[in-house]
């Protein structure tokens, strides 16, 4: 049976992600950052349907406590009876939205350092834990296609996380390991403080510009994600895969 982590594991799109990959049999690894009761009970789900599943605190803006958890997740793995990681979903992030004369340096920081920097350091850090014919699936964003007011500096991320992909894909190739990135558009969760997915006008508006009349849910990039990496093919590598429905085509 083979195991999962997926950053951001107990909210949104990572839960999702997690429970579609434990439907499919597969042992998860899930981290959160401060909400440890969040975590728990996503645990608690995963575990119902049958598969082995942990949780671990991760801050995603501070690599230098990459290493750490490093060794902390070996030794969950070996608690679970894994040696080794089979798939790694570098999913965690939150929003920020301001127009690029409102964007101030901390929520750029902020961002860069959320959405590009760990998923790079995260993915240097566990490359030898990664077992040779493994999966990797990053997370970037319809945002880096399309243009929506207040998301440059959030969607200049997404588009950097889309280049790191490729080049990923070349330097783990030779190890059978694909990397890809999924780009979810406009889905229902809290994400951005729930703005899609509460926000009526906005559900309305997204929802005229999808070719499928309707705005995500995360069960359909849990889906998307779970196929990915449960698929019997390992050939498709390097590639940007939008799950939007077909949002401003």
């Amino acid at each position: 049976m083979p195991i999962a982590l997926i950053t951001g594991g107990s909210r949104g799109l990572g839960r999702a992600e997690a429970l579609h990959l434990a439907e499919a049999g597969v042992d998860v690894v899930i981290t959160y950052n401060t909400n440890l009761a969040a975590a728990e009970a996503s645990v608690a789900d995963l575990r119902a349907k049958g598969v082995k599943a942990a949780a671990l605190p991760l801050s995603m803006n501070e690599v230098a406590g990459f290493p750490a958890f490093v060794l902390a997740l070996t030794a969950v793995l070996a608690g679970l009876g894994h040696d080794r990681l089979d798939y790694l979903v570098n999913n965690a992030g939150d929003g920020g939205y301001a127009l690029a004369a409102d964007t101030t340096e901390a929520m750029f920081d902020r961002l860069y350092a959320v959405h590009l920097k760990a998923p790079f350091f995260l993915t240097q850090a566990l490359a030898a834990l990664l077992r040779d014919g493994g999966r990797v699936v990053n997370t970037s964003s319809g945002l880096a296609r399309m243009t929506m007011p207040g998301s440059i500096a959030y969607a200049s991320m997404k588009a950097g996380v889309e280049t790191m992909t490729r080049y990923y894909a070349r330097e783990l190739g030779a190890r059978g390991i694909s990397v890809n990135v999924v780009a979810p558009g406009a889905i229902e969760t809290d994400f951005g403080g729930g703005r899609v997915r509460d926000n009526a006008e906005i559900n309305k508006m997204v929802a005229g510009l999808t070719a499928m009349g309707r705005v995500g849910l995360p069960d359909d990039v849990g889906a998307a994600v779970a196929s990915l990496l449960t698929s019997k093919g390992n050939w498709v590598t390097g590639q940007r895969i939008e799950v939007s429905g077909g949002q401003s085509l």
